[in-house]
Order: C-alpha cells, then structure tokens, then sequence
C-alpha cells in the first residue's frame, strides 16, 4: 500500500521531471530555431554577394574571360564551394574544386542561380544593362534613330572594355546622365594601349548599315514597335554581351539552407526523456522509500522494546548509511540496557549479602538468641558503613557517567601528583608487605596539567589499591611519569600475577574483580576502575591496562598536557 508521503514524493519528482523536460524541450526548439534562422540569413548573404560580384563584373568587362580568378577569390573569402557554368552550352568556367586540386563534386541540390546581364534597349532612348537588381524606367516610346545609337555604343564600349580586360587592364562601367552606359579603363592603364583598344572598338560603315537594316522593317505601330526594336537590338549586340551564366553554391551533401526544426519531434523527443526520467524515477524512489518504510517499522518495533530490531543494508549510498547508523543506534541501546540489567543485578547481588546478614544478626537479638553486646553492634555498624560506601560509589560513577560531578581544575604537577599519593599508601603497601617505587624518568618531568587534584590523586589512589593487592608479597608496585605526545602518561606497575587476556576486557566494567574469589573486602566493591576511568575521560584524557599472566600489570593514565 502507497502511503501519503511516498504518493506526495512520487508526484513531486514526476512534475519536476516533466517540468524540467518541458522548459528544455522549449529552449532547446527556441535556440536552436533562432540559429538555423540567423545561419539561413548568413548564407543568403553570402550567396547575395557572390551573385552581386558576379553580375558586377560581367556588366564592367562585357565579357567572362578572368572571372576564374574571380570565383576563386569568392571560394577563399566565403569558404565555399563555386561552380559558374554557361547556360545554354553547360560549359563549366570556374569551379573552386577543379581550382583546389581535387574532383570536382556533385552540385547542390538547391536551385542555381542565373547570372544574367546582358543590355537591353531602354525606351527612354538610353541604355542599361538588365539584372535581377535594377528596376527598368516606365515604358515611353521608343525612336528608331535611338535604337540605332544605342546598338552602336553598346557595340563599341563592348568591345573597348574585352579589349582591355584581354590586355590585363581593369575596366570600370560608367552611366551618364540619362542612364547612357560607357566604359573607363584604369588610371594606371598604358596609353597606348587604351588608344589601341579605343581605334579597334570603332564601329564601321557596314555595321552601321546592318543596324538600320535591322531595325528598317519595323512596325510603325505604338505597341508592337518597341517590341521589334528589342528582338533588333539584341541580336545585334549578342556578339559583344556576356552570355548567361549558372552559378551552383554548395555540393550535394552540403546544404545551404538548413532544416527547419521540428517541434512534433522535439515535443515526441522530449516526451520519451520524461518518459525515462519518470520511470528512473519512480525505480530509485521505490527502493528509497522501501528503505524508509523499513527503517521506519523497524524504529517503531524499537521504541516497542525489541532492542534486537535490526534493518537490513544495501549498498554504500546515503540511504545505507542512514540503515548502518540506525543498526549500531539499536546494537548500543542493547548494550545499554543489558548493562543496566547486569548493573541492577551486581548491585542486588552486593547488597543482598550483607543486608541478610544484618537483618540475621537483629532477628537473633530480637528472639534472644544473641545477646546485644558492643561487638555485635560494632560489627553491624562496619556493615553499614561498608554498604554506605557502596551506595556512595554508585552515586558517584553515576554522576560521573551523567557528566554531572564536579571538578575544581587547576594547574598541576603530575610529578608532585605521583610523590604526594606514593607517600599517602607507602604504610599500607609496607603492612602487605610490597614495596613502593618510583622510576625517575625525564630529569624534566612532564608539563603541567589543568585538572582536579583531588579527582586525580583518588584515581591514582585506586591505582594504586589495585596494584599492592595484586602484588605478591616481596613484590614492588613502580610509579612512571614522563611526557608523550602532548600528553602526561602516569603508568602504575605490579608484578603480580597478571590479568588473563579475557578478563582484561572487563577490568573497567561495574563489580568486576580479578579474582573472584575475593571478597568484597579484600577485593574491592568493583567500582574503582569504573570511577577511575570515567574521571579521567572527562579531563579529556584517557585511562588503558596492559597484563601479561605471570608477569603483572600496568595502568596508563594519559592527560593532555595544559596549553
């Protein structure tokens, strides 16, 4: 069954991924139109200019002897593939590949376009060249002696401007006043060879003749007249004019107009990401939230009482450390609370001893079977005071643990520490028999320590107490202070018997004595170490053992030193 958060999550990603897909579906048609469209306008450009220069030349030069050269400049400056052919034989005059050295390849799939600039007789009486780039005068009619001057300067400024272009010298078109064309040759150009070129474009008696021939038999009527002094006037010029040319950009595989782009198949594209997305999505959600739900029943099932609730882990992602942390959260509550059990335990095992005991001593005072003498009560009162020991102990590892004892610091000898606290247990050590010793160690001593003194020298105390009760009799209990790494170490060395490997584990748990054998007097209540360790944890130092069997003992203590 899908929950609210699971159905609120799975909504969520879902509309975020159809969102997410949605606005780049949209930018992605709108960036990619707005390009296709800016490189359709670059290439008209190019192509507008290539045809400009073109029809240029031709109606400069009247002719397309050089306009190889001029191709091949356009390839270089437009990086583009140009082949200019004539229209009505298809004879190829220039084509970048042939130029480039390489074959030539199959031509564009585009329509070519047609380089036309022959001249045309202007009904005004004047001349111009016709191009797809000029708008003709409005109609007027036309006069036969007009037609007949015009083919003549057409003829001639022709003819003066192929003459020159075959002689290596750039021809300029003019238009006068009027829209008369004439040609002008370069400044730089040789003189004689201009008034060569100028004598030989002369037209003679006999073309002359030809021209009113052509156009003698023409109608006199308004309309068709105009019309038979074009067809006259081109045919007599068609000798001197530049024929058509096709001029192909591109090759097959090369397309100057780019696709337009498809928002259906954008829109199907972005569909099928979403579409991945979604069930990407709802596959990874599944798994998270299956891990959450467990994580979930499995925390429920904890604050139940079911400390051994455990949640299985997958992987190495967020999601498994969450069930990793969770696992060792539930192993350490366990071991909480066992150790509370076995805390409960030890102390109702401790107490119940020597509390039946007393209460067997008043009972047989109160039946009559032990008289109330002063041993007896001397007796039971070190009972008590043995119990209200415990009871003290317990309350203070109690405040230790909680964090909650008090601590005066101030700054401290550790070597003064060791003296002071060797001097308060040498009587003791010496009625056991054991030898108190203290090994020199650094000339300089360890830096001082910020703690408690008093806190510090009862767990060296108990260290103490510890050691010259393990020791054996004629045996030596060495005190060391020396300095490592930023810490005072205060080691605290017997050569008893030792700890066994599997006891040394335990030597700081609540109750637990070496020796069970020992009674809780000659033994200890168990709690020393307990205090001992919790005390020093909280000046941030660190309290270890080390045992050899048969070899003895040794307690570190490790304070940091003070800054």
């Amino acid at each position: 069954m899908v929950s609210r958060f699971q159905a609120r999550v799975f909504l969520m990603i879902v509309l975020v991924a159809l969102a997410a897909t949605g606005a780049t579906a949209w930018l992605t048609v709108r960036t990619t139109t707005a390009e296709l469209t800016e490189s359709r306008e670059v290439t008209q450009r190019t192509a507008d200019s290539i045809y400009n220069t073109l029809v240029r030349y031709g109606t400069d030069h009247a002719t397309w002897e050089g306009v190889a050269g001029v191709v091949q400049r356009l390839g270089e400056t437009t990086d583009q593939r140009i082949q200019v052919s004539t229209v009505e034989k298809d004879e190829v005059l220039a084509d970048t590949d042939q130029m480039a050295g390489r074959t030539a390849r199959q031509v564009s799939a585009r329509p070519a376009l047609v380089v036309d600039v022959r001249p045309e007789l202007l009904t005004n009486g004047t001349l111009r060249a016709v191009s797809g780039l000029v708008t003709r005068p409005a109609s007027i009619p036309p006069l036969t002696e007009s037609a007949v001057a015009q083919m003549a300067s057409y003829r001639e400024g022709a003819r003066f401007a192929i003459c020159l272009t075959r002689q290596g010298v750039p021809v300029h078109r003019k238009t006068a006043a009027g829209g008369r064309i004439y040609f002008v040759q370069d400044v730089r150009a040789d003189p004689g060879v201009v008034k060569g070129c100028s004598l030989d474009s002369r037209s003679s008696p006999a073309e002359f003749r030809a021209d009113g021939m052509a156009v003698k038999s023409c109608p006199r009527d308004k309309v068709a007249v105009q019309a038979c002094l074009r067809r006259a006037f081109t045919l007599r010029v068609r000798e001197f004019t530049p024929v058509e040319l096709q001029l192909n950009l591109g090759f097959k595989s090369q397309r100057m107009q780019q696709p337009e782009v498809s928002f259906r198949r954008t829109v199907l594209a972005a569909g099928v990401v979403a579409l991945l997305a979604i069930i990407g999505t709802v596959l990874l959600s599944r798994r998270v939230l299956s891990s959450l739900a467990a994580l979930g029943q499995a925390s429920r099932r904890l604050a139940d009482g079911n400390l051994s609730e455990r949640v299985p882990v997958r992987g190495d992602d967020e999601v498994a450390a969450l069930a990793r942390s969770f696992n060792r959260m539930a192993e350490a509550l366990q071991r909480s609370e066992e150790q509370q059990r076995r805390m409960i335990s030890d102390i109702a095992h401790e107490l119940r001893t020597p509390l039946a005991n007393i209460r067997g001593y008043l009972e047989a005072v109160q039946d009559g079977l032990l008289a109330p003498d002063p041993e007896l009560f001397a007796s039971l009162h070190e009972e008590a005071v043995l119990q209200q020991r415990l009871i003290d102990d317990l309350q203070e590892l109690a405040l230790a643990e909680a964090g909650s004892l008090v601590y005066h610091r101030s700054l401290l000898d550790p070597g003064e520490l060791v003296v002071t606290c060797l001097n308060a247990h040498r009587a003791v050590a010496e009625a056991a028999g054991v030898r108190l010793a203290a090994d020199p160690g650094d000339p300089a001593g360890p830096p001082a320590v910020h703690a408690d003194p008093d806190r510090l020298r009862q767990v060296i105390g108990n260290l103490i107490t510890n050691a010259v009760r393990a020791a054996e009799p004629d045996g030596t209990v060495t005190l060391r202070v020396h300095a490592d790494r930023g810490d005072a170490v205060i080691t605290v060395t017997d050569d008893g018997s030792g700890i066994s490997p599997e006891d040394l584990d335990h030597v700081f748990d609540r109750f637990w004595r070496a020796d069970g054998a020992r009674s809780r007097i000659t033994g200890g209540r168990g709690l020393g170490l307990a205090i001992s360790r919790e005390i020093v944890h909280a000046h941030g130092g660190e309290l270890s053992a080390v045992s050899t069997l048969g070899a003895g003992s040794a307690f570190t203590v490790r304070v940091p030193v003070a800054q």
